[in-house]
């Protein structure tokens, strides 16, 4: 379970007052957010692993500087995407380009059809290798701007306002490609959730 506000700003404030070792129980909850953070970014397990290592560093070296003004876990995967985007910078030789979307005009076209998700599918057929494989490779190959924002929302479970704060988007834009996400991967994910009858909302059929 992770720790309330409360806990984590005194957490905070006994590391900063010379508890250094109490930094690990602060991190403890996050190191799994941390890694899938760099992983939808780099998508290589060394990479994120090593990104990982050099983003709770990163955090730890400026925890002086976290204000309270935003939760740890927003500023600590602000700081895990800063991280990822320097190694993608890196590894493609080249600056990002900024992306420009126009989703004012898409603004309200945010819900997707009631779709099912792997978490509807029975558990003997969750079991099956093929199936687990097309689902990482589905997440995997989803455009970066995508990925992102699946990664944070739908698998890290972060709100819509969270999720933009830690991109540096609006939350219309996390709509939109959270949206545009969940019907790629249902296109990905149609040979093997065809047969299956949807028994609960999941990832896809909940709201946004």
């Amino acid at each position: 379970m992770r720790k309330t506000v409360t806990d984590e700003a005194g957490l905070i404030a006994r590391i900063l007052a010379g508890e250094k070792e109490l930094f690990y129980e602060l991190i403890g909850p996050y190191e799994r957010m941390v890694y899938l953070t760099l992983f939808s970014i780099v998508k290589n397990e060394t990479e994120a692993e090593d990104g990982a290592q050099e983003a709770v560093i990163s955090a730890y070296r400026h925890l002086g500087s976290f204000r309270g003004d935003a939760k740890f876990s927003t500023w600590l995967t602000m700081i895990a995407i800063n991280e990822g985007r320097k190694r993608l910078r890196k590894a493609r030789g080249r600056a990002e380009g900024s992306i420009d979307e126009q989703i004012e005009e898409l603004e309200g076209d945010y819900t997707p059809a009631p779709l099912t998700d792997w978490r509807e599918i029975p558990l003997e057929a969750l079991e099956r290798k093929e199936l687990r494989e097309a689902l990482r490779v589905a997440v995997t190959e989803l455009p970066d701007i995508y990925r992102q924002v699946f990664a944070l929302r739908d698998l890290e479970e972060m709100n819509i306002e969270e999720t933009a704060e830690a991109l540096g988007i609006t939350t219309s834009a996390v709509k939109v490609r959270l949206h545009r996400a969940r019907i790629m991967l249902q296109k990905r994910l149609v040979p093997f959730l065809k047969t299956t009858a949807p028994a609960r909302r999941g990832f896809f059929g909940r709201a946004l």
